[in-house]
């Protein structure tokens, strides 16, 4: 593991080996136990899409493993001025230690590991989420104690967050489904990998999608950088609620994730968020020691 630039890079092994170090580190941080293994690293983080959880579980995490995290904003980075990437990551190579970048284009984020010689974390793009779907794998495991047999049920756009799921779903051996109107459907080539490799059903119909689900998931209904689409979507979304008569077809005790931020009345209604509010709050704490997890297994040699 030299990057984590998606979740389809990673083998079913190097996924366990990081939620189990994440489990170690969230244990060792509840128990007031140090762990410096980063000491004197620097960790550069670059955003071109803002983030509260990003930024700041990446910044604390750094800090709490002994190192430190410089914020880059595009305005900072001669990015923002026209240089190319692969001038840009050649320069920052030699400064520090590994580059997370939040930004739109995965393309962007492939270029800075092809031209840079130091370890890239993907915080999101447009195409997937990886950081976010290992600490809901975190989560999910620490609720149900593992994931054979179970079914993950995501509902909304078939959006970042839609895409780094089934990955994350397939490889660690849930069956996943995936409620969505049929012209927002996930990534073709991540389903058609999916079908190969797992059981995955996309479907517009909701209750088929949710029926017997042990975990359900959701999303805002317009992501960063579709804000001129959002009365669009909200017409098209506007059936694609979790409320509690869509939950009466998951299992009894099915738990329900969101990676936030949510906007309750959408996506989700604010009974079942506050009813599930543990868990989602919890999954937003597991984006720290999840990421803490990689940071540990990238940057400390």
């Amino acid at each position: 593991m030299k990057h984590l630039l998606k979740l389809a890079d990673l083998t079913s092994e190097e996924i366990y080996g990081i939620l189990n170090l994440a489990d170690q580190l969230k244990y060792e941080r509840k128990n007031n136990i140090g762990h410096p293994y980063l000491k004197g690293k620097k960790l550069g983080m670059i955003f071109q899409k803002s983030s509260t959880r990003t930024r700041v579980s990446f910044e604390v995490g750094m800090y709490e493993l002994g190192g430190n995290a410089l914020f880059l904003s595009d305005r900072d980075l001669q990015i923002g001025r026209g240089e190319p990437i692969k001038d840009t990551i050649r320069v920052l190579s030699r400064y520090l230690d590994g580059i997370m970048i939040r930004t739109f284009a995965q393309q962007d984020v492939e270029d800075l590991a092809k031209y840079g010689s130091i370890p890239i974390i993907n915080g999101l793009t447009d195409y997937c989420h990886p950081c976010q779907v290992l600490a809901d794998l975190m989560t999910i495991r620490e609720y149900k104690g593992g994931f054979k047999g179970l079914k993950l049920c995501f509902v909304g756009d078939g959006n970042n967050m839609a895409n780094s799921l089934i990955v994350g779903g397939i490889k660690t051996g849930m069956e996943v489904s995936i409620a969505c109107p049929d012209d927002y459907r996930p990534d073709p080539d991540i389903c058609e990998w999916a079908r190969k490799n797992g059981t995955l059903n996309v479907t517009s119909d909701l209750f088929e999608a949710v029926r017997d689900a042990d975990v359900v998931y959701t999303d805002v209904w317009a992501s960063m950088g579709q804000e001129g689409e959002k009365a669009i979507r909200e017409k098209v979304f506007k059936n694609f609620c979790v409320n509690k008569e869509l939950m009466a077809h998951a299992k009894a005790d099915a738990m329900v994730l969101h990676c936030l931020p949510a906007h309750r009345g959408e996506e989700i209604t604010d009974e079942v968020f506050e009813a599930h509010a543990q868990e989602i709050f919890d999954e937003a704490e597991n984006r720290l020691h999840a990421q803490k997890a990689v940071l540990v297994k990238l940057l400390k040699q």
